[in-house]
């Protein structure tokens, strides 16, 4: 669950969302569980005392014949009425008798309609009377006082503006807070007394209430997953336009569009991207029109030398020249080469090593290869090939012999070469891929070089978004090719993604000389 919070807006943006749903329903619960049972006790209590006094009223006005008959039509599942010749004074008396009223189960059709007709009942039939009436109701006669604060042990008068009839009544709460008695006095002397005892289902937390919880919760997830994949869409090709353009890529300007945030970011990315990108190939130009200018100067102190009496001057001004053209010449070809484009397109990385490990084999040069599964990455191969060939051939210049492993790890793609070779110091382990940098102790001079080999390498894998690290092994020297995994997808192009290599530098990479 951590990693999917991590990773995705989308499971964030659902979470918030059910969370705040969960809040506002808990809140409600809590604010209006109480009131609703407030509520339902006085609707309650409000048909009680008017069912009470409409059979108090029928009573007065039907003949006693029948008047045990409408007492048993008038009762409900919840509700009992019956007549005490006095006023039930005995309170622990009456709860009792009227929990037995409540325990006794309602007459059927069948009953009260013989009963009219003065035919006593089968046996038949009161036996099966019970079996055809609703069940008896659950009464907890020792319960907490009700929540209004009345005494239950004692009848309250109920004034005559409190309930329909005219005349007084006698009330009281009974067996828990929705359990109600009711004594009134009928015109005759005697008294009908009415109880009642019913559960209240305040509870919000209903079947009912749960379902329609679930679909809004429902509801509210793909809403709030379809506003999130609105919202990250952009950003996903955003961020891939990013990874790209790091990694030297020529790069189709972002569609400017949608809300102002988006549409926005996406201005400011092409307009970085315009402005990088003029930047590096006016670079690029300036080194080419230098490296340029420089012949005709160098031409003519090649020239002037000649006529140099001393012999020994001559030679060295001479040399001195010629490595300076040559410097000149390799850095006209440098930037030849960075100014090119090259497709990027998906390739066997081990197929490409090894390829080109055979065909230095071939040459004459030591190098073992060790195979290893098939590796597809997105590159540009001739760049690639070019960055691990300097390094081969380095190591067997250098360090006689090279080992090539290709190996895939969590973190990256690695190519490693190993020499035997002296190693060099660890103190210019990054100097070393400055451009014109040679060394003069630990690599030998008289094998040639420029110095660019190693920034031209490093320079083309960092286009790739990776890097190359020396390490002294104790044998030798240990060039190691870190390739990053294509993680973020292409952004989309109209037409082949090309290198953007006009000035020889991914963007936000190093420059060589850093």
């Amino acid at each position: 669950m951590t990693g999917i919070w991590n990773r995705s807006l989308t499971a964030r943006f659902v979470a918030v969302m059910l969370l705040a749903l969960a809040v506002s329903q808990g809140i409600s619960f809590l604010l209006f569980t109480d009131e609703m049972g407030g509520v339902l006790l006085r609707a309650a209590k409000a048909e009680f005392l008017s069912r009470s006094a409409s059979v108090a009223q029928v009573l007065e006005t039907t003949p006693p014949a029948v008047q045990h008959d409408i007492l048993q039509a008038s009762g409900t599942s919840y509700t009992r009425f019956w007549v005490t010749p006095t006023f039930p004074g005995d309170v622990e008396g009456w709860r009792l008798e009227a929990k037995s009223k409540l325990a006794e189960p309602l007459p059927t059709l069948a009953n009260l309609a013989g009963t009219e007709q003065g035919v006593p009942e089968p046996a038949v039939e009161r036996a099966a009377a019970p079996a055809l009436a609703p069940q008896p109701v659950n009464v907890t006669v020792a319960s907490p006082a009700p929540a209004s604060g009345a005494p239950y042990s004692t009848w309250l008068d109920l004034p005559a503006h409190a309930w329909p009839l005219s005349r007084a009544a006698k009330f009281m709460y009974w067996g828990d807070a929705t359990g109600m008695g009711l004594a009134v006095q009928l015109k005759d002397g005697s008294w009908l007394n009415s109880a009642f005892s019913k559960k209240m289902a305040n509870s919000m937390l209903s079947a009912r209430s749960l379902i329609s919880l679930g679909v809004t919760a429902l509801i509210l997830s793909l809403c709030a997953a379809f506003i999130a994949r609105t919202m990250t869409k952009p950003m996903r090709r955003l961020a891939a336009a990013a990874e790209a353009l790091g990694r030297g890529e020529s790069v189709a300007p972002l569609q400017e569009k949608g809300p102002d945030d988006l549409r926005h970011t996406a201005v400011a990315f092409n307009l970085m991207q315009s402005r990088l990108q003029r930047f590096v190939e006016d670079r690029t130009r300036m080194l080419a029109a230098i490296g340029h200018d420089l012949r005709t100067p160098i031409t003519s102190l090649r020239l002037r030398a000649e006529f140099v009496s001393d012999d020994e001057t001559r030679e060295k001004m001479l040399d001195t020249l010629d490595e300076l053209r040559a410097m000149t010449e390799a850095t006209l070809a440098f930037s030849r080469e960075q100014a090119t484009e090259e497709v990027t397109r998906n390739v066997d990385l081990t197929a490409l090593v090894g390829s080109l490990c055979d065909d230095l084999v071939e040459l004459g040069y030591e190098i073992t290869c060790v195979e290893g599964p098939k590796i597809s990455y997105r590159c540009r191969p001739d760049a690639l090939k070019r960055a691990v060939r300097n390094l081969v051939e380095n190591a067997v210049r250098y360090g006689e012999r090279a080992r090539v492993t290709l190996r895939t790890t969590p973190q990256a793609i690695e190519i490693e070469i190993e020499d035997d070779g002296p190693g060099i110091p660890a103190d210019i382990a990054e100097k070393v891929f400055e451009p014109f940098f040679r060394m003069e102790r630990s690599r030998n001079r008289e094998t040639g070089g420029i110095g660019l080999g190693l920034s031209i390498s490093r320079n083309m894998v960092r286009h790739h978004g990776g890097d190359i690290t020396l390490t002294n092994t104790g044998q030798g020297l240990r060039a190691t090719i870190s390739l990053p995994h294509a993680a973020l997808s292409e952004p989309d192009a109209k037409g082949p993604v090309r290198a953007s290599r006009r000035g020889g530098l991914p963007i936000g990479a190093r420059t060589p000389a850093e």
